[in-house]
């Protein structure tokens, strides 16, 4: 009976583990979209500032991954991104951007739409 007793209290302390880390999981990957769309920001002032404009809504973060073939055309362009998966967030979906923002109506947004997937929630992770 004791024995028992004791695998039902190592069961017990197991699932309440098990059940604790799931949050530390889903902090560490909004932590590392947070980390993600800091970096993106960053690449795209770069981007800015080699090439004389921002990157449009159409050509999107991919501009810093190949040279835009739409206008405007950049004056110069150097790669900023170098695998095509450093434009996928956490939950491997794109982020996004837009030029102009809707959020940052005077410059651009980037975000991620979080664990659920679903734009304007708020679980949305980006530059505001």
């Amino acid at each position: 009976m004791e024995i028992i007793l004791v695998l039902a209290i190592i069961a017990l302390l197991i699932g309440m583990g098990t059940a604790m880390m799931r949050g530390v999981f889903g902090d560490a990957q909004e932590a590392n979209a947070k980390a993600d769309v800091r970096a993106l920001e960053s690449s795209v002032m770069r981007y800015r500032t080699k090439s004389g404009v921002f990157p449009t809504t159409a050509q999107g973060l991919e501009a810093l991954l190949t040279r835009p073939a739409t206008s405007p055309q950049p004056r110069s362009w150097k790669q900023l991104i170098k695998r095509p998966e450093d434009l996928l967030d956490p939950w491997q979906n794109a982020y996004n951007y837009r030029f102009p923002g809707t959020i940052n109506t005077d410059s651009y947004d980037i975000y991620s739409l979080g664990p659920d997937g679903t734009e304007g929630t708020e679980d949305d992770i980006g530059n505001w």
